[in-house]
């Protein structure tokens, strides 16, 4: 199933009318998919503020519009609205019920920006709510935080379906927009061999992602924090090798290859271990690998096997390889540019690993209150993380 983006953290969008009224119901679907019967809690409060970060500091945004919103699966859109006041300040006082998400959301710069959800269990009431807004720019840099390149033994047709998971990184304090409406606001190459292009559960619309020629182009803004792109192309069946290209970016890269036999080389690159994803064993080449670095993975002639267990994979590459990733993350000295009272995002991190390897791929096999409460907590500490990255400033 194709996925149109997420709530949690700070989302971002370009707005339209078009997409803010279908954007709901698919969050929904993905939030909720069996809830119990609703039941109504006590009158709520949400309230907080609407913030810009600015230099070392960050600065309230008052005039803008605030929407709070409603995500269930039997109704989901905007329940009131208001304008910032002075400080930014906003508050909302509605009666909410069991079976839903609420958010908040903002628009500044045409673009619209999403709260973590509000807590309906908080005593006092949630009144610290932030929803954080971002100049624009379509020059700000974006690199890569982390690729992973999962490349599994070939189908019945001989064909090898790669699974290719790309995080970026914004790490300044502007939005990265694209230049014009037929521009992008980041590109990068794929393998020149390569054949098609889905698009997975990402950060952004699907919609927002195409492919031309041998790059891979996203039209969505970017905000500071990262953003992942979940894709999946084919080898044809007639390829013994293939150039995987970093592009303008470099960062952590991760190669897992099924196949017996099959190499990956590139400088920076070097065989570490083999990992266990979903029953089967693929070999792992890791490295920080320099912008415009070409992989090049020689693979064995091809013998068929069914296709159908790629999609067990995804799930488990996404929690195995983040893991990974977040622990090198981790060890990462913090900018020298940060406030002296930030805070490491290593145990964030952790606890949205731990989170993940215990719910993710299971939404059929907990109750639905428990999933629900797991997506909710895991959308908070995704938006701490953001919050914590933007509040950092610009990576040097």
């Amino acid at each position: 199933m194709r996925v149109a983006g997420r709530y949690g953290g700070t989302a971002v969008r370009r707005h339209s009318d078009r997409t803010a009224g279908a954007i709901l119901p698919v969050f929904a679907l993905l939030l909720f998919t069996a809830v119990p019967q609703y039941r109504l809690f006590a009158q709520a409060i949400a309230a907080g503020r609407v913030i810009r970060p600015e230099a070392a500091d960050s600065t309230p945004v008052p005039g803008v519009r605030v929407v709070l919103h409603r995500v269930g699966t039997e109704a989901q859109g905007p329940v009131d609205s208001t304008l910032s006041g002075a400080g930014g300040r906003f508050r909302f006082r509605f009666t909410p019920d069991s079976g839903a998400l609420y958010l908040l959301s903002a628009r500044y710069g045409g673009l619209e920006y999403f709260s973590a959800p509000v807590r309906l269990d908080s005593a006092p009431p949630d009144t610290g709510v932030r929803v954080v807004v971002y100049d624009t720019s379509s020059t700000t840099p974006v690199g890569l935080s982390a690729r992973h390149l999962v490349v599994p033994r070939p189908g019945e047709d001989g064909t090898r379906e790669v699974l290719d998971l790309i995080v970026l990184l914004n790490g300044g304090r502007l939005a990265r927009v694209a230049p014009d409406t037929l521009g992008a606001s980041w590109s990068g190459p794929l393998p020149a061999a390569s054949e098609g292009l889905d698009v997975g559960e990402s950060d952004v619309s699907p919609e927002a992602i195409e492919r031309r020629g041998d790059s891979v182009f996203l039209a969505a803004p970017i905000a500071p924090g990262e953003k992942q792109l979940s894709l999946q192309y084919h080898l044809p069946g007639d390829r013994t090798e293939a150039a995987f290209p970093l592009g303008r970016e470099g960062g952590t890269v991760n190669v897992l290859l099924e196949e017996p036999g099959a190499t990956a080389r590139a400088d920076g690159l070097t065989l570490a271990d083999t990992q266990v994803i979903g029953g089967r064993n693929f070999r792992r080449w890791t490295g920080q690998l320099a912008a415009g670095t070409v992989i090049d993975v020689r693979l064995p002639s091809t013998a068929g096997t069914p296709l159908d267990l790629l999609g067990a994979l995804v799930a488990a590459v996404v929690v195995g390889l983040a893991v990974a990733t977040w622990q090198i993350l981790a060890r990462r000295p913090i900018p020298a540019a940060a406030s002296p009272d930030s805070a490491f995002p290593g145990p964030l991190l952790d606890r949205i690993a731990a989170l993940d390897a215990r719910y993710l791929g299971r939404e059929t096999e907990v109750e639905a209150t428990e999933w629900s409460r797991y997506q909710a907590d895991r959308a908070r500490l995704k938006a701490e993380l953001e919050a914590m990255l933007a509040a950092r400033g610009p990576a040097r």
